[in-house]
């Protein structure tokens, strides 16, 4: 494998769990990280002048899955049990309390504006810092802060808010 092809294959999980988030269908972000791919390998010529790699791919990859989200005219479904895996050791009851709570956040978070669950899921899933995500994004680092402190907020009000009347 080349160089290009070893540096870029590192952040195809990443790049595959953030498009995993925007289009909310496995085989649709499979699809767009092949493209990402596909279309990275294209300007690999180009590779000397981009200063961010994985910015670059993390751009191109939002931008594809936002793409293919428009060309279907339908929202991200929820996503699968494939993003979190209960463990067996649990009580049937704990699972079943954890699969509510998990599939409550994901329908939260499924319905944030767009640029909100692109933050969060940098953030909260991948784990980036505010620096990357701004990078990533081509967004400002306010910009950033604030999405991130909207995001955190509304996922907070409405688990309370279900918790509350027991949903």
């Amino acid at each position: 494998m080349n160089d290009f092809l070893y540096h870029i294959h590192q952040f195809k999980d990443s790049l595959y769990r953030f498009s995993l988030r925007i289009v909310g269908r496995t085989d649709e972000a499979e699809d767009v990280v092949q493209e990402v791919f596909i279309k990275a390998w294209e300007k690999q010529e180009d590779y000397s002048s981009i200063q961010n790699t994985e910015a670059f791919l993390v751009r191109m990859t939002k931008n594809l899955s936002i793409d293919k989200l428009r060309s279907k005219h339908r929202r991200a479904e929820q996503l699968g049990d494939e993003v979190m895996k209960l463990g067996t050791t649990a009580t049937p009851e704990k699972n079943a309390e954890v699969t509510d709570t998990i599939e409550r956040m994901e329908d939260i978070v499924a319905g944030l504006p767009e640029k909100q669950k692109m933050v969060f899921q940098l953030r909260e899933i991948e784990g980036k810092s505010y620096q990357e995500i701004a990078d990533c994004l081509d967004i400002s680092m306010d910009q950033v802060k604030v999405n991130v402190f909207r995001a955190r907020k509304t996922i907070k009000e409405k688990l309370l808010k279900a918790d509350a009347y027991g949903l």
